[in-house]
């Protein structure tokens, strides 16, 4: 086989001639302040008496509290207080409960027990972070260390200690009674029974933690409604709002969360642990308070995609037909619940990937282990079982001498194939992806595989050469409740401008705000110009409910939500009405504003 020269031109004839903005190079519009550092971030925003708050974090993966001695902290210089769980209003959470998935299950701060490396048992705000780390060094806990488990299945073994009580086996339990996820179609064990050939294999996934450049971090500050207002560089606004009301028991309302740009996220902030710590931090002290991660601990306790296990067992037929695959999935939770349960529905609804298997069984667990726990990180659910899926297939085409283009060719989803949810499948597409790989590479294919069509009968597909088989999860656990919701409004800085993008979301480092600008370009018929503009900085006390950002997630979703205003735009203009300009920070110049400690943007 030929090396694969990744260059656009070798697609070009793929691409839609009748498009004049969409496809067309253009300049990024953030361009010019990242190149230049003057893309102001959450950390930039200056605030006069600024605190700065560390945690005091656990050695061990699990032990009991037995004491915590914060008197000399509490007596060294600059210190303003000591934070411990009693002072936490609603020391219990999950993030999934707020689309009710999941019972709550973690406490912002450890009362009484630690569950793995790292977690956080007391906090100190001091005027430095000099200060605030000294004193952090000089508190005192005593530990009672326990049992600690830190493999998936030795946590499902009888003897495993119990890490989390709200769920005592160790694992998540799905519909509230299922240890496991499960998906039953046709019958394994007798396809097994009468394939030609059986193979089975293991694949172990590591976490991978996400590392983005800039850590998590937030800046919260009293305002004088006896409101506090976030700054945050979260991918998921909304759900730091809900996270920030529910754990310090105060109206969503009191808070006013403002995100923006984000260096980097890739999954690893939504999780929503700075946010209420911050604003915490903000009421009991009544100052602005920052709190922030550094490298070492972004490392250490940001949540990474947790690790995965992988057991595939196929039956095969001579010819390459496979008959049959079971699953049998381990994901490593970590010591509480945020987004693995969701990874998993996810993951099952996936299987058994893009191929037209008779007879699927599967059974996903999700394990609960004194580790770090994990949450969203790139296809998270997704790409480890994908990597199996398509490990198993290489392994398959060697046993039974197939080539491996045509065997995936030969078990692809056609249209109309029953799939193993019992739906049928629709707009597939890997045949031709397939196909269209393998000649751009150089890649061998048989003349058999060549005529292949996703259409039973034959023919060319009419669309996109994009698969849409499997990914088949949607409104399962609030991506139609929660997931898919943006809005944009008519106009952000006068009359007949057209907006771009969306109010409540995050900027999180994907160029979206040109490819959002070419689409209203190119659907109200204009130049890229002064006629299209992008929305600010999200700022949740003008914006309706939106969901995380993940991936590529904002471009679809804000094209949606415009698409009301761009129709607007494109049949009667006139309807368009001027709007005021967004509030914005001037550098280095004091915003008029609700809070009595702002002072603007840090100059560059």
């Amino acid at each position: 086989m030929s090396s694969i020269e990744f260059r656009k031109d070798l697609f070009a004839d793929e691409r839609d001639d009748t498009l004049k903005e969409i496809g067309q190079p253009t300049i990024r519009q953030d361009i010019l302040g990242h190149v230049t550092g003057r893309t102001p971030y959450y950390d930039d925003r200056l605030f006069d008496g600024l605190l700065h708050m560390r945690a005091v974090r656990s050695p061990h993966h699990h032990a009991q509290i037995r004491s915590i001695d914060i008197s000399a902290a509490e007596r060294m210089p600059g210190v303003r207080r000591v934070v411990t769980a009693k002072d936490v209003p609603v020391n219990l959470n999950t993030l999934l409960s707020l689309i009710n998935f999941g019972r709550d299950d973690e406490p912002l701060c450890a009362r009484d027990k630690v569950r793995y490396k790292g977690e956080a048992v007391a906090w100190v705000i001091a005027d430095t972070e000099r200060q605030a780390r000294d004193a952090c060094a000089s508190i005192r806990v005593d530990y009672g260390v326990l049992p600690h488990v830190l493999d998936v299945e030795d946590s499902l073994r009888p003897d495993a200690p119990v890490v989390n009580e709200v769920y005592p086996g160790n694992t998540f339990e799905f519909h509230e009674k299922y240890d496991h996820q499960k998906l039953r179609f046709g019958d394994v064990n007798a396809a097994f029974a009468r394939a030609d050939h059986v193979i089975e294999a293991e694949y172990q996934m590591s976490p991978i933690e996400q590392a983005p450049i800039e850590t998590c971090g937030a800046i919260a500050a009293p305002e004088i409604n006896d409101r506090f207002v976030c700054y945050t560089n979260t991918q998921a606004l909304f759900f730091s709002l809900g996270t920030t009301a529910k754990i310090l028991n105060i109206a969503s309302s009191r808070l006013h969360f403002v995100g923006g740009t984000a260096g980097g996220g890739f999954g690893g902030k939504v999780d929503s642990v700075v946010e209420p710590t911050a604003v915490l931090g903000a009421m009991l002290t009544g100052r602005p308070v920052k709190f922030a991660w550094d490298r070492y601990e972004e490392m250490q306790v940001g949540a990474p995609r947790g690790a995965e296990r992988w057991r595939l067992k196929d039956g095969v037929m001579r010819d390459g037909t496979i008959i049959a695959r079971e699953f049998t999935g381990f994901f490593d939770n970590g010591a509480y619940m945020r987004l693995s349960p969701y990874a998993i529905l996810k993951c099952v609804g996936h299987l058994p990937g893009p191929y037209s298997i008779p007879n699927v069984a599967a059974n996903v667990f999700c394990c609960i282990t004194n580790r770090t726990p994990a949450t969203a990180m790139r296809g998270f659910g997704i790409t480890a079982v994908d990597f199996a899926i398509e490990c198993q297939m290489d392994r398959v085409a060697e046993v039974v001498n197939m080539n491996p283009i045509d065997l995936r060719i030969l078990n692809a989803y056609r249209d109309g194939d029953m799939k193993a949810h019992r739906r049928k499948a629709k707009n597939t597409a890997l045949i031709e992806c397939c196909q269209v790989a393998a000649g751009k590479a150089g890649w061998p294919m048989s003349s058999q595989s060549a005529a292949q069509s996703s259409l039973k009968g034959g023919g060319t597909p009419d669309r996109v050469a994009i698969p849409e088989t499997v990914i088949d999860y949607e409104g399962r656990l609030g991506e139609r409740r929660a997931g898919k919701t943006a809005s944009a409004s008519p106009s952000t800085r006068g009359a007949g401008r057209v907006p771009a993008g969306t109010h409540g979301e995050a900027k999180v480092g994907a160029p979206v705000q040109s490819p959002d600008m070419q689409i209203e370009a190119e659907r109200i018929g204009h130049k890229m110009g002064a006629n299209i503009v992008a929305t600010p900085e999200p700022r949740l006390a003008r914006a309706p409910a939106a969901a995380t950002i993940r991936a590529a997630r904002p471009v679809p979703v804000s094209h949606e939500a415009s698409t009301p205003v761009a129709t607007t735009a494109k049949n009667s203009p006139s309807e368009i009405p001027a709007s005021a300009a967004p509030e914005s920070f001037s550098r280095g110049v004091k915003r008029p504003g609700s809070s009595p400690f702002t002072s603007g943007i840090r100059r560059r």
